[in-house]
């Protein structure tokens, strides 16, 4: 089914090429911004507001530190300290030091309510009035907790000091006293003249000056800020590259920049040179911003302008949230709800004692304690030390076993060897340990797409020329193959070896030289470029203006039409064996408006010829009438665009001497116009590119990552929503959309302005309802009533439009807001009428967007990736995941519950800011289906269990109190009440939350629909936790009155009666024991020798412990600790109490069995219905491994077109003549051509 585009009609659109910074606009831009508001009438009050230039704020001294440090530049740090407001160069991440880590980290972690607590707890035990236990009971457990804590603090903190220390302490060429000296980074200052060297990287923020290429180009890799591998080129002013080459000259530099402040645009940079009293612009391109490398530049000398935390990379990264999972937010309430639950019962016994003091207690002698104290201090008393006897139901050891759980998850992501990538070495790495189990409970998942989802290369795949379709395996013969072997290139000494293609026929047939078309289209691509070629040891390497142009002029090379070097008005190319050069005399270079780029050129025979390239779009409506060719070449077009190939229709024409003399007449006038120079340009080369001849067109394939259609449809399976968020253009995006399954052919693509258009209405219907009916809350409809599945493509500008963020919008709010100007009183000015306005139109945004299947938003800044994701977290409250691997993905990665950086080879900035890496995209659905889902059934499973335990335990105490007079004693011995959460219960809960699956890997990864419990929820909410109480309730109510009811009247067999105190505690704490070990043994799916041992291990534990400190040796040695003495060798020889011991063991557990039954067998869920057919399953796996279908690109209707992807190129650059060397020899040979000079612009931003 073709693919339906839903169109609507906009006034004033948005550029969909331009990518808008409104967030950060500098002052300078917000008072332009209103110079062209002009829709007023004159009169009203904005029309007398003028637009001031603003000052720029930003002054820097050249080779003059203590310029400085001047008052002028000092800011107020607190009360009458001040410092200067220029950063220092060097960076801190880290958290301690030496001196603060132990006051610090207590501090930070006395913030956990629960530590404060037991800290109030333990004071409480000092004193002897309120003291029901003794105070290591309290003591060993705390200390413990914080340790365990600390000491991960302290590991995670030495990394980032480790990582700081190695940044700060590279090193780098300054200028101090008059000599270049070698320094640390972070002892370089603003006003600093720096030296860089090649393969360096950029310390800081600087204005290039010079370098040793000719007119101060030099050559940056900005794959640290935007994930991009191609080159870009930076221009020294002619001034300081005439001026400034010599050590001594940068000496005498004293020239004083004024520039904006600093701030987060990586595109723009707006500044002033004053020197010699002359004032000399400085743009972006005259910049070298921190973390780009120098590359193909032997030396280049700059000034730095912003260090340290003012470069744009660092204002770029966002603030660093502190990240908690929504089961951390849940527990913390329980932890609340259980703590008013223990006032209640403490107050509750309190008020027993103390009418049971004034009834019973005052008038039995026997129990005068010779403290002449009223019956309401007792009870005041009883209070306390009931708040200290149920303090266990405030769980302490609950947060470090959490802490071990998750360091054991981590662990285990880390060790994962199926996301271990072998190519480049590189590890999964869980960079935090507090988020594992959030990873089960992902509903959106944000992604970038250069470096993210696609490989960013570019390999030339099929071709049509002169209406017959190459590419498929065939022989030379041209005998179609199923499956071929790749073209063998060895009889062309300049091929690329890389380069593979499986035609054989195509191959021979262009080696033949019989047919004009096949020669011309492999001349076209040779000749019709803007690439720029460097000589390296015997090799060619291409510098290009886009990974596709290097496909295109690839793939000439290896059919024999070898691009060699070019001039500014020539280009040599290796023509099947012989050198020919063709005269240039007009480059039309691409723009996104034109979509197509042209050349003519001036043959060696004389006559001249234009060759074009550029999308079938704009090719198709230039073409002669007697072009031939045309309807083949488009079932040839749409056959690769259904394999979502990008495609490029190649033409040419041949121009007589008088029609190019009258057009270059024309040609001059345009370039030198000073009035919209760039649509005058455009009006002459639409005069020149008609008439063309088709000559065949290209199929390009945009690689994507291994394993990434097949991801995102597992993902979509458990019901996670996969939004794309690029820097890059919106067809490009929309292919790369389509290739990995993301897009499919059933879908109505919704672009920007049918989006504004929804939300204009549904907000121009909303003015007009009545307050009173505005606020009662209702489901909103649909804005997608027919049936069907929607999608959403989007770009940044509008974005920006339909947010209300737009520059003159807030310009207008500013202005607003000072009085100047009346609140629109028109509902069809389309501004917000006030705050509640902007808030809904935001949350009908979203809504949209989550109706539709897939959501794309293209030439977005950094700001905006994090604005969208915040808007999905705040209204839809939803967990969110960010992936990315470019410094401009971090602000969405540290805003995102979750974010994941790709490691490898585009830069480490997303990787450093994020919460966990790996190399491969496809490695993202292993972390969510099996480690995310496993962590999140693990710790629901722990923390249901863990509340359960300390219920069971704790609300003996409550029940024995009705039979001791509410008098705050316990009901066991004290040592099993300090040991009972560290030894006797914490090994198989811990084990279940480290270890447990319902499910194995493979039937996780197979049944994405397992992953939905973790989403809605369902294993551990507030149901959950109020079972677990129930649950502890009754069995703490079996574990006390069996025992109890067995204990009563009772004689034993030998004359003696078991039913004195101790024995009683010693019965209920090993009913307790055994019920809560069993318990956590049916709650087990998954079972391992190391659980089987924890379960035994933990009861054997217990009754070796117990021996020893009720043995009489003990009690010797410390009389006052150890009370106890015989207590359980005396009552475990007494059948009967086994038998008591039985009967509360297997009364506690029958109903949890009976339930379970019922459950697994009448209602079971998804996990239980796998595990039941589980050999079945994995039967069908082995299966599939054998037999594994090759992967099937979808088809589709929709023409993938490259020219779009493609940026401006070097045309200007090459015209110029700026990077061709100043004095170039005779050209003797291949080493003697153009030096390299890549692209200007990232493409992705």
């Amino acid at each position: 089914m073709s693919r339906r585009r839903v169109d609507s009609q906009g006034s004033l659109e948005p550029d969909d090429e331009v990518m808008p910074y409104s967030d950060d606009e500098t002052d300078d831009e917000l008072e332009a911004s209103s110079e062209g508001e002009t829709d007023e009438p004159p009169g009203t009050l904005s029309a007398q507001v003028e637009a001031k230039p603003s000052e720029m704020g930003w002054k820097v001294k050249a080779n003059d530190r203590p310029y400085h440090h001047l008052p002028e530049f000092q800011k107020k740090v607190f009360l009458c300290i001040k410092k200067s407001r220029y950063s220092g160069n060097g960076i801190k991440t880290y958290k301690y030091n030496a001196l603060t880590f132990i006051p610090l980290n207590l501090y930070e972690q006395l913030k956990r309510a629960a530590n404060l607590y037991f800290l109030a707890l333990l004071i409480l035990q000092i004193i002897p009035d309120i003291s029901t236990l003794p105070w290591y009971t309290t003591l060993i457990p705390l200390v413990v907790v914080l340790g365990v804590t600390a000491i991960k603090d302290l590991v995670d903190d030495l990394a980032r000091h480790r990582m700081d220390k190695e940044i700060n302490n590279r090193k780098c060429d300054v200028l101090l006293n008059g000599r270049f000296e070698e320094s640390k980074w972070m002892d370089i200052q603003v006003g600093d003249v720096v030296r860089l060297k090649k393969n360096d990287f950029v310390p800081a923020d600087i204005l290039l000056l010079s370098s040793s290429n000719p007119n101060s180009l030099c050559y940056v890799e900005t794959a640290e800020l935007d994930g991009e591998t191609n080159l870009k080129f930076k221009l020294g002013l002619r001034v300081t590259d005439e001026r400034l080459q010599e050590e001594r000259q940068l000496a005498e530099f004293d020239a004083l920049i004024e520039c904006e402040e600093p701030n987060n645009r990586l595109d723009k940079f707006t500044g002033v040179m004053r020197w010699n009293r002359e004032r000399y612009p400085l743009e972006v391109d005259n910049m070298l911003l921190r973390g780009c490398k120098i590359r193909n530049t032997e030396v280049c000398h700059g000034l730095v302008i912003f260090a340290g935390a003012d470069t744009k990379i660092m204002r770029n990264g966002g603030k660093t949230r502190f990240k908690r999972t929504k089961i951390d937010e849940l527990m913390n309430y329980m932890v609340y709800a259980i703590f008013v639950v223990l006032l209640l019962l403490a107050a509750g016994l309190a008020i027993g004692h103390t009418y049971w003091y004034e009834d019973i207690g005052s008038k039995a002698w026997y129990l005068f304690d010779g403290k002449d104290q009223a019956a309401s201090y007792r009870g005041f008393l009883s209070f306390w030390g009931y708040i200290i006897v149920l303090n266990t139901m405030v769980p302490i050891s609950l947060y470090v076993s959490v802490e071990v759980i998750r360091l054991g998850q981590s662990k285990f992501i880390n060790w994962d060897l199926q996301m271990y990538f072998a190519e480049k070495d590189t590890p999964a790495k869980a960079r935090t340990t507090t988020l594992n189990e959030q990873l089960g409970q992902i509903e959106y998942i944000f992604s970038d797409k250069t470096g993210t989802l696609t490989q960013n290369i570019m390999q030339f795949k099929k071709c049509t020329i002169g209406g017959r379709s190459y590419g498929n395996p065939t022989t030379e013969q041209g005998v179609s193959l199923d499956r071929g072997r790749p073209v063998d290139w060895s009889w062309n000494r300049r091929a690329d070896k890389k380069f593979q293609f499986m035609d054989h026929y195509l191959v021979a047939h262009v080696r033949s030289q019989k047919d004009k078309e096949a020669t011309e289209f492999f001349k076209l691509l040779s000749l019709c470029h803007t690439i720029m070629v460097e000589h390296k040891d015997d090799d060619l390497v291409y510098q290009a203006a886009s990974p596709d142009e290097g496909a295109l002029v690839t793939a000439a090379r290896n059919f024999g039409y070898v691009f060699l070097s070019r001039t500014q008005d020539s280009i040599t190319i290796w023509e099947m064996e012989q050198e020919m050069t063709y005269e240039m005399l007009a480059l039309l270079d691409f723009n996104s408006d034109r979509k197509r780029m042209s050349i003519i050129l001036r043959f060696p025979d004389g006559r001249i010829r234009l060759y074009c390239k550029g999308a079938d779009t704009v090719i198709y409506e230039r073409l002669s009438p007697n072009s031939k060719h045309k309807e083949t070449t488009q079932t040839a077009l749409d056959s690769f665009a259904s394999e979502t190939l990008r495609t490029l229709c190649l033409c040419y024409k041949d121009i007589s001497p008088n029609e190019f003399e009258a057009w270059s007449r024309k040609h001059k006038e345009a370039q030198v116009t000073m009035v919209d120079r760039e649509a005058a340009l455009d009006r002459v080369y639409e005069e020149i590119e008609n008439n063309l001849m088709l000559i065949g067109a290209t199929a390009i394939e945009d690689k994507l990552q291994d394993g990434v259609p097949e991801t995102i449809e597992k993902l979509a399976k458990a019901e996670i929503k996969i939004w794309v968020l690029t820097g890059d253009k919106k067809e490009t995006a929309e292919n790369i959309g389509y290739s990995c399954s993301l897009l499919t052919d059933d879908m109505h693509i919704h672009y920007g302005e049918d989006v504004n258009e929804k939300l204009r209405i549904r907000q121009s219907n909303r003015r007009f309802e009545p307050q009173t009916f505005r606020k009662k809350k209702k489901a909103a409809e649909p804005f997608f009533p027919e049936p069907g599945k929607n999608a959403l493509i989007i770009t940044g500008g509008w974005l920006n439009e339909i947010l209300y963020e737009k520059k003159k919008k807030r310009r207008r709010l500013h202005l607003r807001r000072l009085g100047k100007r009346p609140p629109p009183s028109n509902p069809q000015d389309g501004q917000p009428m006030n705050d509640w306005e902007k808030e809904m139109r935001q949350i009908d945004f979203v809504d949209m967007a989550c109706e539709c299947e897939a959501v794309i938003c293209c030439r977005v800044t950094p700001k905006q990736k994090a604005n969208v994701v915040s808007l999905v977290k705040k209204y839809k409250k939803a967990i969110t995941l960010s992936i990315g691997d470019g410094a401009n993905d971090v602000n969405m990665i540290k805003t995102a519950d979750i974010g994941v950086g790709i490691s490898g080879q585009e830069g480490m900035q997303a990787v450093m800011s994020s919460d966990y890496a790996f190399a491969q995209f496809r490695y993202l659905q292993r972390l969510l289906l099996v480690h995310g889902r496993w962590s999140y059934i693990r710790m629901c499973k722990f923390l249901r269990f863990f509340f359960f335990k300390n219920f069971a335990f704790t609300l003996v105490h409550f029940w024995y109190s009705f039979f001791s007079g509410y008098s705050s004693q316990v009901a066991y011995e004290d040592w099993f009440i300090t040991l009972y959460n560290l030894c006797y219960s914490s090994l198989p809960v811990l084990l279940v939350g480290l270890l447990d699956q319902d499910v194995n890997d493979r039937l996780s990864l197979k049944f994405p629909k397992l992953y939905l419990p973790g989403q809605q929820g369902t294993m551990f909410n507030y149901k959950s936790f109020f079972i677990s109480l129930f649950h502890g309730i009754f069995v703490s109510l079996i574990t006390f009155f069996i025992p109890y009811g067995a204990f009563l009247q009772t004689m034993g067999q030998d004359g003696e009666a078991p039913s004195d105190y101790q024995s009683f505690a010693v019965v209920t704490a090993s009913s307790l024991i055994f019920t809560v070990n069993l318990q956590i043994s049916l709650d087990t799916s998954y079972w391992t020798f190391v659980n089987c041992f924890s379960v035994l291990g933990s009861i054997a534990i217990y009754f070796g412990i117990m021996f020893d400190i009720h043995s009489a040796g003990i009690h010797v040695i410390f009389p006052s600790v150890f009370t106890f003495t015989g207590a359980a060798s005396n009552a475990l020889r007494q059948p009967y109490l086994w038998l008591t011991i039985i009967l509360t063991v297997g009364i506690s557990l029958l109903p949890v069995i009976c339930i379970q039954f019922l459950h697994k067998t009448i209602w079971p869920a998804e996990g239980d219905k796998i595990q039941r057919n589980r050999k079945k399953y994995e039967m069908q796996l082995e299966d599939e491994g054998k037999k594994k279908p090759a992967f099937e690109r979808g088809r589709r209707s929709r023409r993938s077109a490259y020219a779009f992807s493609h940026s401006r190129g070097y045309a200007d650059l090459i015209s110029s003549g700026r990077s061709i060397r100043r004095r170039p020899a005779a050209r003797g040979g291949p080493q003697d051509s153009i030096r390299e000079v890549p692209h200007r612009e990232a493409e992705n931003i």
